[in-house]
């Protein structure tokens, strides 16, 4: 439990993970602040209910605009920042979508970066803050017909583990969190099996344990951790085998 109300800002959370994720931290009394390109994706009930909900209608890939919110938001304090907006292929294809991949990186990464920078100079100055990323098990190995999402998260996990390194002597901590398939509007639009599915609710549960406890990388669910931990350390040339098989075709066709 965070005993002290704090002051939270959640990027991708008008729906969702993120959203959960939110609901999650007011229900406690915290301040916080969800961003999306589309607000009116928030239900009318859910802005109604609590008074300490800011709402910032802005894209992740807009560094102003990004820096703009942060800022404006951290004048009454901002203690956790959770880099959660992203995007996914979707639909599965063995040829790229050269157009889409541009969008997965753009998004998914540099999204990251804007939103961590307006915070990083904020908690420079008061030594202390903690960093978020929502990356995901996909980014533990490169997956078929996802291959710009897996180097987007592969990216994520990356550079905050070299961040886990480098500012902890400055009072900052970071956590990133690899989930695997969550049910929500994005994983929706999935056209793919979905081992081990879980609720955005418990989902959602797992991240705010694994940030108060201050998890450096955390992994879930744990049949997922078990898979992508056996994955990722297999020889490569059997793990192209094996994605080769019929049974790793992601396709429901």
């Amino acid at each position: 439990m965070i005993s002290l109300k704090k002051s939270i800002f959640i990027t991708g959370a008008t729906t969702g993970i993120g959203n959960k994720l939110a609901e999650l931290f007011l229900l406690e009394g915290h301040r916080v602040a969800i961003t999306g390109r589309d607000l009116s994706k928030v239900d009318q009930a859910f802005r109604d209910k609590f008074s300490d909900l800011e709402l910032y209608e802005v894209d992740v890939t807009d560094e102003k605009a990004m820096e703009t919110a942060v800022e404006n938001f951290a004048k009454n304090g901002l203690d956790l920042i959770v880099a959660n907006a992203g995007i996914s292929h979707g639909s599965k294809s063995k040829w790229p979508d050269m157009k889409a991949s541009r969008n997965i990186l753009k998004t998914n990464v540099l999204g990251v970066i804007n939103t961590f920078a307006p915070a990083l100079n904020y908690f420079e100055q008061q030594r202390s803050g903690h960093l978020v990323a929502i990356a995901s098990v996909a980014g533990m190995v490169g997956l078929p017909g996802a291959s710009a999402y897996s180097a987007s998260k592969s990216a994520v996990i990356k550079l905050c583990e070299s961040y886990a390194l480098d500012l902890p002597d400055k009072g900052i901590d970071v956590t990133t969190i690899c989930p695997g398939f969550i049910d929500t509007p994005l994983t929706k639009k999935n056209d793919h099996s979905m081992p081990f599915l879980m609720s955005s609710h418990k989902g959602a549960s797992l991240i705010k344990k694994a940030i108060e406890n201050k998890r450096v990388l955390y992994i879930f669910p744990w049949q997922m951790a078990v898979v992508i931990h056996i994955l990722s350390h297999l020889p490569r040339f059997i793990y192209r085998f094996m994605m080769k098989l019929p049974i790793a075709n992601y396709s429901k066709s």
